[in-house]
């Protein structure tokens, strides 16, 4: 068995592109539901050298999904810095029908971090293991891997800007597809300088701003020496972090980014920048032949989306969109003043761009398969295109022929992947030249002509046979990295389009601007050199604690990331850190003393003790080295910056003027002091003392009331804050008991309130000190939204993740002014996919709120609301069932919602339906209710059946009449299935069905020409059209076709619901209309649409 190699560092100048070892591993998998363990790895299998294996997760990571990966096989034996590309598809195999095989491509840099990556939703668990659907046969599981390995440069210690003297954009987590068309528009100078002119003012902020933030960009890919963010350009799009990890398709980009630029040039100096660059006009027409009669519509574009199926080439693709169509037979042409005419139809140029945008259509919508596909042949495009070839064929006669519709290729964007998500990269030559350059979100790398063009037209990669000393096949595999949209450039623009922007053309404030960023990074990047030179000093004072507790915090003393903090040299005696702190706040240094934290052993932090003088004449390095003196210090994973962080005691007398210190005994201990308000629910800092540890609290009650504003005998209850997680620990106090007796020490905190009235305590909905720190601990801010529109808040709650079910419905009742509460019907959020929770929370189905919010190891601030028209209980009682009603004798479908108790039949479905809601051939009709999938029928259901355990999620419940020869069936009769099939397009051996089955009573000696007579009544098809129709006997999926001359009935031996294995085939094209797509069939399957909101 061959070793993984060593892997080297590759760098730009010696830089490989070597073929891909590719590879397909099955993998089946036996037992598969009785797998006893979280997750499950294949055997190893080695694909360029490499060690690699299947990863599955059953029952979901974390999901209701399996959880699919390719993982490197032994990284943990790998050396370090190693790293591996892979592009790869993971399949779950149909083993009844492969059209129906799960399949997902993917591609990715494997490293240390990342040593397994693929899909945690491959496809849904309840779909997995239904029995009917194929994938689990026999409780076995068949997995495919098929791995395609090629080496890459080592990015480690490469440099863009050194090497190609361009910088690349960083990914935030799915914005390739923006980076790659951004690098596009930024190469075009004319289209980078009318960006740099739209006004722009010192006030605006990027974020805020779509003109300064691109401007922004623009200016930092051209003279930044690192690849460039684009936070801020997303920002000002009105993105959130959930879009920036949600891929969208670049050409929808391109358009909404260019109407939006659009709209924003509107009234500037650039007004009409986009239409002067992109817009091109075309002519559509419709001419009769015999008949003088033409209609002609002139209409702008943008860019032109090219067919790549079925066309070798550019001009193939052009070829096919100004085709002529016949307009004749039944579609003939409804002409003004000459009714129905026979004409032609087609598209001809008026004029093309200057920058002449090709979109090509790699996506497209399979209506065989009913699923989005991605076109991976090969389809060329040369370097220059000549659009006025063949005497200027695609021009109509209208065209300024004068213009030469010559253009030189300007730039290539790739989508490497699949349907399901995958890269997009781009290759540009800037200034036209022979060079050509690959922008790959942050790296920038020069690539040959034949890169940028000939591996980008797609198609198949043959490798070489494994054995040459054998007559091996050489394998071919399809090449999922190729040309999805590319920009032309008119030679006769070219002097204009690429010009020359340089900071002339910048505005004066984005220049200040910029700088000063520039600045502001190069002071960052020198202070973390310098680091380990220094440490950060944070000092907290009584100010703090006063400005945060009982606003911005309620436990502890004080959240030291918004405190005054000193970058001190290490090497500084600690004397000196002192002077620096009485300048800043004016406190002399004789009147500043300094307290240690220490982390105690419930996890919070308090101040130890204050540093002794031989400690302050130490250097400010002994503090942040040493572990031992007790101060609190952030164990981080920062480069060489360890802070210290201390507590600043200082007194304060009359005008706020600084006193000396008080000398503190072993005797002494100090004590922080918070009051609390049960009247307005407030908790305040109010102060410190040093108190005695031998003496009691009822001695400080009067100092207490002063501190509080209280008349000095008012009695007073005070309770120890010892923690607050995993839960609040706050006990009362026993104001008769010494200090000590009580554990107090120093740094300890006391919260204090009036001791509460008999007849007051149930007046306030927080009476003591431990209700409120409990309330605070557990509080929630509930974002709630509509179940018919989760992307979007309806409104917010501050619950108690204590708060029972009850609570919570009556507050959004109230909310939602809803009378009765048990109408009202929650679901948990999915922090995985961001959407609802396929199932709704039962009425009292959990105890609490944190149980609502809770998902896996996560806790989500959503819940989705629904108003039912029933109480939520009387809900869960009834089965709700959707069935279709198929009309005896019209060509209709009606779909209902059923609802029924769930100790209902099959029967009462029926009555129901029969009597309330569908129309009826006659009155005496009997009904049936059916189970199709894959439009085959796969069961009747007895009337006696109960329907609580019949599903509709997965198959469709059809309810029909049943026909008055089905009644009267006779002895020797047969009853079979007729299914509607066409042969498959990647297998002629195998059928696809469509369309709606049915059954049919055949009679023993009934010939196939007879039976026919009955099926086209039924269906109602003309002559001309059923003529063209075959029949066959199908049976496991093969078709047997039949003469008209045979009897049926001998291939069907019994009569028998159950028997969709073998029926009455008609072979036939499928005319049945399919649902409406989006305009745009180049967007993926599970993407959304793009919108700039700002």
């Amino acid at each position: 068995m061959p070793v993984a190699p060593t892997e080297t560092a590759i760098t730009a100048e010696n830089q490989q592109t070597d073929e891909p070892s590719t590879y397909r591993f099955s993998w089946t998998v036996e037992n598969f539901s009785r797998l006893g363990i979280r997750k499950h790895y294949s055997e190893v299998f080695i694909v360029g050298g490499y060690k690699w294996r299947i990863l599955v997760f059953p029952k979901g990571n974390n999901v209701d999904n399996l959880s699919l990966y390719l993982d490197v096989a032994d990284s943990a034996l790998l050396p370090y810095g190693w790293s591996r590309y892979a592009q790869f598809s993971l399949s779950v195999i149909n083993q009844i029908n492969n059209k129906h095989t799960v399949r997902k491509e993917a591609q990715h840099l494997f490293n240390a971090r990342e040593s397994d990556w693929g899909f945690t939703s491959f496809m849904p668990l309840c779909e997995l293991y239904n029995p009917n659907r194929g994938y689990l046969m026999n409780d076995t599981c068949i997995v495919e891997a098929e791995v395609a390995v090629r080496r890459i440069i080592d990015y480690t210690n490469y440099d863009s800007k050194k090497e190609t003297g361009y910088v690349g954009l960083k990914n935030q987590g799915a914005t390739c597809y923006m980076n790659s068309l951004l690098q596009t528009l930024y190469h075009i100078p004319y289209f980078r300088k009318a960006v740099y002119h739209m006004p722009t003012t010192e006030n605006d902020m990027p974020s805020a701003s779509i003109p300064l933030a691109l401007q922004s960009l623009f200016y930092k890919l051209q003279y930044s020496e690192s690849s460039v963010a684009t936070k801020e350009l997303t920002k000002s799009f009105g993105w959130d972090t959930y879009d920036s990890f949600m891929q969208h398709d670049v050409q929808e980009l391109n358009r909404v980014l260019c109407e939006k630029l659009e709209d924003k040039m509107k009234g500037t100096v650039v007004e009409g920048t986009i239409q002067h660059l992109f817009e091109g006009h075309q002519i559509s027409y419709i001419e009769c032949l015999n008949v003088d009669f033409k209609s002609t519509r002139k209409e702008s574009f943008y860019d032109l989306q090219l067919d790549v199926k079925g066309c070798r080439d550019i001009y193939a693709s052009f070829d096919k969109y100004v085709e002529e169509e016949k307009l004749e037979g039944d579609n003939k042409y409804h002409a003004e003043q000459h009714g129905l005419q026979d004409a032609k139809k087609g598209v001809l140029f008026l004029d093309f761009p200057p920058v002449l945008q090709l979109q090509l259509k790699r996506f497209e919508y399979d209506f065989l398969r009913d699923m989005m596909v991605k076109i991976n042949d090969r389809y060329e495009f040369p370097l220059q295109l000549d659009l006025d070839r063949d005497n200027g064929k695609y021009l109509s006669p209208e065209a300024d022929r004068r213009v030469r519709n010559v253009y030189t290729l300007h730039s290539v964007l790739v989508h490497s992947g699949g349907v399901h998500g995958g890269h997009y990269y781009a290759f540009i030559r800037p200034t036209l030249s022979d060079q050509w350059f690959k922008f790959d979100d942050e790296h920038v790398t020069k690539e040959s002509m034949k890169t940028a063009l000939e591996e980008q037209y797609g198609g198949e990669e043959e490798l070489s046979p494994n054995n040459p000393g054998f007559n091996n096949t050489p394998f071919k595999f399809t090449k999922y990295s190729n040309a999805y949209m590319l920009v032309y450039i008119r030679e006769s623009d070219k002097e204009k389009i690429i010009c020359n922007v340089d900071e002339k053309d910048i505005a004066e404030h984005i220049l200040i601007r910029f700088k000063k960023e520039q600045e502001e990074k190069e002071q960052k990047k020198k202070e973390k050199a310098e680091a380990h030179l220094y440490t950060i000093i944070k000092v907290a004072r009584d100010e703090d604690l006063t400005a945060q507790i009982g606003r911005e915090i309620f436990f502890d003393l004080v959240d030291y990331d918004k405190v005054r903090s000193f970058r001190v040299q290490k090497q500084l005696p600690f004397s000196h850190f002192k002077e620096e702190v009485a300048k800043e706040i004016g406190v002399p240094v004789q009147f500043q003393r300094y307290w240690l934290w220490a982390k105690r052993q419930n996890h919070t932090y308090r101040p130890n003790r204050p540093l002794t003088p031989q400690e302050e004449a130490q250097s400010v390095s002994k503090y942040s080295s040493k572990p031992d003196v007790g101060q609190l210090r952030d164990v981080t994973n920062r480069a060489f910056n360890s802070e210290l962080k201390l507590f600043l005691e200082v007194e304060l007398g009359p005008e706020f003027r600084p006193l000396p210190l008080p000398e503190k005994s072993k005797d002494d201990i100090l004590l922080f002091f918070k009051l609390y308000d049960p009247e307005k629910a407030e908790l305040r800092y109010v102060g410190r003392l040093f108190v005695k540890a031998s003496g009691k609290p009822f001695e400080i009650t009067s100092k207490l009331n002063e501190m509080a504003g209280f008349p000095l005998e008012d009695d007073i209850e005070l309770f120890e804050e010892i923690k607050f997680e995993p839960h609040v620990m706050c006990e009362h106090i026993d104001k008769r008991q010494n200090f000590r007796a009580s554990q107090l020490e120093d740094g300890d905190i006391i919260c204090f309130q009036k001791s509460p009235r008999p007849e007051n305590e149930d007046q306030y909905q927080y009476p003591s000190v431990p209700s409120f720190l409990q309330y605070v601990r557990n509080r929630q801010v509930v974002r709630f939204r509509s179940l018919e529109k989760p992307k979007e808040d309806a409104f917010c709650l501050e619950l108690s993740k204590l708060s029972t079910y009850d609570d919570v419905v009556d507050k959004v009742a109230h909310h939602l002014g809803v009378d009765d509460p048990s109408k009202i019907r929650l679901t948990p959020h999915n922090c995985y996919s961001q959407q609802p929770k396929p199932q709704p929370i039962k009425y009292r189905g959990v105890d609490h709120l944190s149980d609502m919010l809770l998902y896996y190891n996560q806790t989500s601030d959503i819940l989705y609301y629904e108003v039912l028209d029933i109480p939520l209980p009387e809900l869960q009682g009834l089965k709700t069932l959707k069935v279709a009603f198929h009309h005896a004798t019209k060509d209709e479908v009606s779909i209902h919602s059923m609802r029924l108790p769930k100790n209902s039949t099959v029967g009462d479905v029926l009555n129901d339906l029969k009597t309330k809601q569908v129309e009826l051939s006659h009155p005496t009709a009997e009904l049936r209710l059916l189970e199709v999938f894959n439009h085959k029928i796969y069961k009747v259901f007895p009337p006696n059946e109960k329907i609580e355990t019949i599903n509709d999620h997965y198959w469709t419940l059809r309810v029909e009449e049943i026909p008055e020869e089905e009644k009267n069936i006779g002895q020797h009769d047969r009853l079979i299935h007729v299914y509607h099939f066409i042969k498959d397009p990647q297998n002629q051996m195998q059928v696809q069905n469509f369309g709606d089955p049915f059954f049919l009573v055949i009679h023993e000696s009934e010939t196939l020409s007879e039976v026919k007579v009955r099926i086209q009544k039924k269906l109602q098809i003309p002559d001309e059209e059923f003529s063209k129709w075959k029949f066959a006997y199908v049976s496991l999926g093969r078709p047997d076709y039949l003469q008209d001359s045979d009897v049926v009935s001998a291939r069907f031996q019994r009569s028998i619901y159950g028997a969709w294995e073998q029926y009455l085939g008609m072979e036939h094209a499928d005319t049945t209309p399919k649902r409406a797509y989006t305009a745009n069939q180049n967007r993926h399957t599970l993407e959304k649409p793009v919108k700039i909101y700002n």
